[in-house]
């Protein structure tokens, strides 16, 4: 349900002091064969990052034909829902390296692309010793900035390994990926905020090259627009899987406890990206229109988790069901989409806020001082909250979890056990009563 114009303009707030301190493998292109052809040829480059030039002239521009392959293309929206169409995983590996614009095709399988080749290839040659499934995608890198070559990015771990090099790899996918431990040479440092990676592999797919960089773009407007430096990040990303959905998005985020859950979105245009900013990480709903999974589910997990979150909200019905019941299988979903290693994760969103409230309360739960308002004023397609819609139709928002009060949570069974309680308590203290009284 959207918020009036007076509940928005009462915030989008977002946390001033975002937290900061490092399992299976599937490569990032698990959904369409990323790694189909694990045969490398073994390059004779000099480093890890080096030959830029060369790639960049092999690498063909990706088409700016906004018609043929943009937001305006034949097939843009023809799906509907999208829910379902990310495969199942539980971990995702970001390695920053290069730029969108000299990646080949299939840069984990380039001659002279050799950390992200032998990375892929350790990663594919320990699979069976690996007890998470985890995505592996390559996302920019530059170095001297935040996200410098090498860089490997773990979620839901929320960590950052620096410098990864072509003579480390064994090591750092024995050590950190199959025994779940810390890769020694390096430390692990905490990352902060939430974490936007828009696909933007051009030379693989058209669609993603023209679509990609506008909502890079965009992101990186708004948040400069509203100060979210710090506390929101972007980067362009190589294949993720579904290039008819482009835009493609994923939208990882922390809450106060460090707890993490990454959602996949679709069709998303430079229109949408207020809303998901607003919605999805300052709120911590989830925009069922666009919304494609999320890690943790699987395909089959992801549909009913929508179906559920649209009983909930009344869209449609189902005879016989009750809210009760439609919100203890919610619950039940929420368990098993936030569950991350051996402990129960949060599902909500936004770090140092407080979202999962009472669903006629839009406001988020400050946790932190001096946090930063996002009023329509200062937005961009204020007015129109999202575009996604064939025919007119509203796009849904929904709730990434909503944890029970402990009113709500509270069963019939409980009521009864209680009172017999009391009732027996006071039959004793009758009882009592009566057995001291002079016969």
């Amino acid at each position: 349900m959207m918020s009036s114009s007076r509940e928005r303009e009462d915030s989008l707030t977002f946390p001033t002091n975002p937290s900061s301190s490092s399992s299976p493998i599937t490569v990032s292109d698990h959904l369409d064969g990323y790694l189909q052809d694990p045969t490398s040829h073994i390059g004779s480059a000099a480093g890890s990052y080096s030959n830029e030039g060369l790639l960049a002239a092999e690498t063909a521009s990706p088409s700016n034909s906004d018609a043929e392959f943009g937001f305006s293309r034949p097939d843009f929206r023809q799906q509907s829902p999208i829910s379902g169409t990310v495969q199942f995983y539980e971990r995702h590996i970001f390695l920053c390296y290069k730029s969108p614009s000299v990646w080949p095709p299939r840069i984990e399988a380039a001659e002279f692309d050799r950390l992200p080749r032998l990375l892929s290839a350790a990663v594919l040659a320990r699979k069976t010793d690996m007890i998470k499934e985890t995505c592996l995608t390559i996302c920019e890198g530059h170095d001297g900035t935040e996200t410098s070559n090498g860089d490997v990015l773990i979620f839901p771990d929320m960590i950052r390994y620096r410098r990864l090099t072509h003579f480390d790899v064994d090591t750092f996918v024995e050590e950190v990926l199959v025994k779940n431990g810390e890769w020694l040479p390096g430390t692990p440092e905490k990352l902060q905020g939430s974490f936007v990676f828009v696909c933007s592999h051009g030379s693989r797919d058209r669609r993603c090259g023209v679509c990609g960089p506008p909502l890079v773009s965009r992101f990186k407007e708004e948040i400069v627009m509203h100060g979210l430096q710090g506390r929101v990040s972007v980067s362009p990303c190589s294949h993720i899987g579904g290039h008819k959905y482009a835009g493609n998005v994923i939208i990882f985020g922390s809450n106060i406890n460090g707890e993490v859950t990454g959602h996949w979105y679709g069709y998303v245009t430079p229109d949408d990206v207020p809303t998901l900013l607003e919605w999805h990480i300052g709120k911590g709903e989830i925009i069922d229109a666009l919304w494609r999974g999320q890690m943790g589910l699987s395909e089959e997990e992801q549909k009913k988790f929508q179906e559920l979150r649209r009983l909930a909200n009344g869209e449609i019905t189902v005879e016989g069901s009750t809210k009760e019941a439609i919100q203890r299988q919610m619950d039940e979903m929420n368990t098993i989409a936030c569950q991350s290693q051996d402990e129960l994760v949060s599902c909500c969103q936004g770090n140092g806020i407080a979202c999962c409230h009472d669903p006629q309360k839009l406001d988020i739960v400050d946790t932190d001082e001096g946090a930063v308002k996002l009023t329509p004023e200062k937005k961009k397609g204020g007015k129109k909250l999202i575009s996604m819609i064939n025919s007119g139709k509203r796009a849904g928002v929904r709730k990434v979890c909503a944890k029970p009060t402990w009113f709500e949570s509270w069963e019939r069974e409980d009521t009864y056990a209680a009172l017999a309680v009391v009732c027996a308590a006071a039959s004793i203290a009758v009882a009592y009563s009566c057995y001291k009284q002079p016969s």
